[in-house]
């Protein structure tokens, strides 16, 4: 019979420190696994509501400039006025950030369904942008519903306004009874005292028109009138 031979000390003492240096590593990978932090998913964008907005994010998303770089969200400051056996006025205003429901939608989704139901509602937005395809279609589909609901809407922007399908979409607004149309100076400053928030504890500042404003609005005010014609 064969006799087990034994392997040099040497080997032997290698393999060794193969094998603790190949546990270290091990453990050591395992502890930089555990290291890592771990992910949170997000959460869902939210609408947000509340009587008046930041005076930052009015002058900045209300602004009825041309090229609308960086406006990526929705602002929409509503008056409803509830007409019945007696009359109640609620206001307020939504944002959204475009990733989940918009703050058109949101207003009919989680505003109006709060109202007393027997009455008749005039409602009124002043919105940073007209309304895309989708918060298009949940107006109109609103206004044939409901037929106590009267809706006008002035918007400091033209969202997108020449591409085919916003203006077949507006056009539809206009059909279904919304009346649209484009902020004066005066309604940007009547958002200003209204739906803005003042410094606390200081007096109440004065609108500040942007330069330009007056001219930005005929300019909109043109291509909307070239649109529902």
């Amino acid at each position: 019979m064969a006799e087990k031979q034994e392997q040099p000390a040497a080997s032997q003492n290698g393999e060794k420190a193969e094998n603790a240096e190949g546990a270290e590593n091990a453990e050591g990978a395992e502890n930089a696994e555990a290291e890592k932090p771990k992910l949170e998913p997000l959460p869902p964008f939210e609408i947000v509501t509340g009587e008046r907005l930041p005076a930052f994010f009015f002058k900045f998303q209300f602004k009825n400039v041309e090229y609308s770089s960086g406006r990526n969200k929705t602002f929409l400051c509503y008056i409803i006025e509830m007409q019945g056996k007696e009359s109640k006025t609620l206001r307020g205003y939504l944002e959204d950030e475009h990733a989940a429901a918009h703050a058109e939608e949101a207003f009919f989704n989680t505003i109006l369904p709060t109202c007393e139901p027997g009455f008749r509602y005039e409602v009124t937005w002043y919105v940073s942008s007209s309304p895309c395809v989708s918060c298009a279609e949940r107006i109109v589909k609103a206004l044939k519903k409901n037929k106590n609901l009267r809706l006008s809407i002035a918007v400091g922007r033209l969202f997108m306004w020449e591409e085919p399908d916003i203006q077949a979409a507006l056009k539809q607004m206009k059909a279904a009874g919304c009346k649209l149309r484009i902020m004066k100076p005066q309604d940007f400053e009547y958002v200003w005292k209204n739906f803005v928030e003042q410094e606390e504890g200081e007096e109440p500042k004065a609108f500040a028109p942007w330069d330009d404003i007056q001219e930005n609005f005929q300019y909109y005010d043109e291509k909307l009138a070239e649109v529902l014609h």
